[in-house]
């Protein structure tokens, strides 16, 4: 992905990348917008995140003052899960790890008609850092 590439445009190239309803709600409240998002997945997808294992990464948003929770579906669809203050935890624990392996897990076998139907109703949001 060159300099200046928005997902938009990638698109094409089938990579995309979503937010759920609670992290939109979560990102708004600490005031990261789309742009800083889609920035992060073009970090994540050039190594520059914690890679955690099962499909889940680790990355640091807003001058490193969050930490999000990004699920990968097979290296094309990349979803920001979770969202946190650096000053109100360190990390996630064993458990939550496990379960977040295991949502990438079902958010990896999910087909695009599946994909789509989440869309609608709502439970996930596209990412688009066009202005």
């Amino acid at each position: 992905m060159g300099p200046g590439a928005t997902l938009r445009h990638v698109k094409k190239t089938s990579t995309r990348a979503f937010k759920t309803a609670w992290f939109s709600k979560a990102a708004r409240k600490s005031r990261i917008g789309d742009p800083a998002l889609v920035a992060a997945i073009r970090e994540v997808m050039q190594g520059q995140a914690d890679d955690l294992g099962g499909g889940v990464f680790k990355k640091r948003l807003n001058k490193n003052m969050h930490r999000s929770i990004i699920l990968a579906k097979g290296g094309r669809h990349w979803i920001f899960a979770y969202l946190f203050a650096k000053k109100d935890r360190a990390s996630i624990d064993g458990a939550e790890l496990a379960d977040f392996r295991k949502l990438a897990h079902a958010f990896g076998r999910m087909t695009d008609t599946e994909l789509q139907a989440v869309l609608k109703q709502g439970d996930l949001l596209e990412l688009c850092d066009e202005k």
